[in-house]
């Protein structure tokens, strides 16, 4: 074995993945180990994460209030979480890590601490957790590029046009619906060029990709715990104190105060004085396992090492487009043309097919998870497949005819702890579903494809 490919073992065994043995059944018979390739939506937890979380648990205890021994033991915990995370993301030294839900929660947190009068710069090509946070505000839309040199463009010439006052522009690191790499750092040159701030939404890029904020020279990042293989409930939002500084608390409580007193007589107010650190919006009781889950995957990716990581994903990649690339039916949706570079993270369409009934049919018959539909980014999804909203019909969206246009797309996506069979098996399934159709019949239920239980056989190709 070369010492790429034992340095590639390594990082696949060292990130191994829970629910990498699970079986379920196929409506067809008999049961196979179920392939996750739907990581974009939420990756499966690394057994390490899980390891330690269960190791903390017996000690769990209040965070910042008790004197106690566990209590003590879990504020520190949680705060070199916080200092962990930092590292990782590589924070300038009076940069804040923020604990929050998700990365919507920290984006929505963003949005509420923004300066009166700040005008908002945000591609249609954003996932509308970084699309929709800014809703109420001077907010400028800016089109789909297709290169990422036409995104630099693009930004600059909205920039240059733009009136005077506090500006903030939002972008992807990583595009959820075509796993594209955007020009991160350069959008940021000219954002700072023209005075503005750059918040970065690293959702996509963080778990497949080392984010650097200082190297980036990005004004915040966020992403969430569940996209970088920990459990669900926690988020980060790290980066410049100022503006979190000076804003009222996203949420009002304990833990986000320093004093509280009683207001002037009569006047049934209080007076609060709040914490200037990242506790400012922190309020309540901190979700310490998912901060300590989320510290535990950033020790586990740094310690197996990106470029292992890199190196073991663009096999994976180049696997899956080449076998795609041999079915003429398919179609792999892009902005920036199929040599752009990208996480793992594909979106397709099947001339012929609805997408929920394919991925229904990826799923009952193969023991296959995809997503389908418009992956909560349906500005993008609507311009990469020129259609325009309409009502689903059977099994999510009327079927697509021979030439007609796709309604919405299938989406695989995967990366740590993913084995080679199941990118060979997804393959193998999408010809064997275009030459041969589907084994079962389908039909829509609660406003998803299923299979119909009450079928004996197939219907054929949808």
């Amino acid at each position: 074995m070369s010492s790429a490919s034992a340095t590639t073992a390594t990082c696949t065994s060292s990130l191994s993945v829970l629910g990498r043995d699970v079986r379920v059944p196929l409506v067809t018979g008999g049961e196979v180990t179920y392939a996750a390739l739907d990581y974009a939506a939420s990756a499966p937890a690394l057994q390490k994460v899980w390891d330690d979380v269960a190791a903390y648990a017996p000690y769990y205890g209040s965070v910042h209030r008790g004197a106690g021994y566990l209590s003590q033991l879990s504020t520190d915990l949680f705060e070199q979480s916080r200092a962990t995370v930092a590292e990782f993301l590589g924070c300038r030294e009076d940069d804040q890590v923020v604990f929050t839900r998700a990365t919507t929660d920290s984006l929505n947190l963003l949005a509420s601490v923004l300066p009166e009068g700040t005008r908002v710069f945000v591609f249609e090509t954003e996932h509308h957790a970084s699309l929709l946070p800014w809703r109420g505000r001077a907010t400028t839309f800016l089109d789909a590029p297709r290169s990422p040199r036409q995104a630099v463009t693009v930004l600059e010439e909205a920039l240059r046009a733009a009136p005077e006052g506090p500006k903030l522009v939002c972008v992807t690191g990583a595009s959820n619906v075509t796993g594209e790499i955007w020009p991160v750092r350069e959008l940021a040159a000219v954002a700072h060029r023209f005075g503005a701030r750059i918040v970065l939404d690293a959702a996509q890029l963080a778990p497949h990709h080392p984010v650097d904020i200082a190297a980036l020279d990005v004004d915040w990042v966020a992403f969430s715990g569940h996209k970088l293989y920990a459990p669900f409930g926690a988020g980060v939002l790290a980066g410049r104190a100022d503006w979190l500084r000076e804003a009222e608390p996203y949420l009002a409580g304990g833990g986000a105060s320093r004093k509280v007193v009683r207001g002037a007589e009569g006047n049934g107010a209080v007076e609060v004085e709040w914490h200037t650190n990242a506790a400012r919006h922190e309020a309540g009781s901190p979700n310490v396992i998912g901060a300590y889950a989320i510290a535990s995957a950033c020790r586990a990716l740094t310690e197996a090492g990106f470029d292992a990581l890199l190196r073991r994903e663009r096999e994976l990649i180049g696997r899956l487009c080449a076998g795609l690339a041999e079915v003429p039916e398919v179609k792999v949706l892009s902005l920036f043309g199929e040599d752009a570079d990208r996480v793992g993270v594909l979106s397709f369409v099947v001339e012929g097919w609805n997408s929920s009934h394919f991925a229904a049919a990826l799923s009952a018959e193969y023991g296959i998870g995809v997503r389908d539909g418009l992956f909560c980014a349906h500005p993008l999804l609507r311009t990469l497949l020129g259609a325009e909203e309409q009502e689903p019909g059977e099994c999510g969206a009327p079927e697509a005819a021979p030439g007609e246009k796709s309604l919405n797309a299938v989406r695989v996506s995967f990366g740590a702890g993913t084995p080679d069979e199941h990118i060979e098996r997804f393959v193998r399934a999408v010809k064997e579903l275009v030459r041969d159709g589907a084994r079962w019949s389908y039909r829509t239920e609660d406003g998803r494809c299923v299979p119909d239980r009450g079928a004996d056989s197939a219907a054929g190709q949808g």
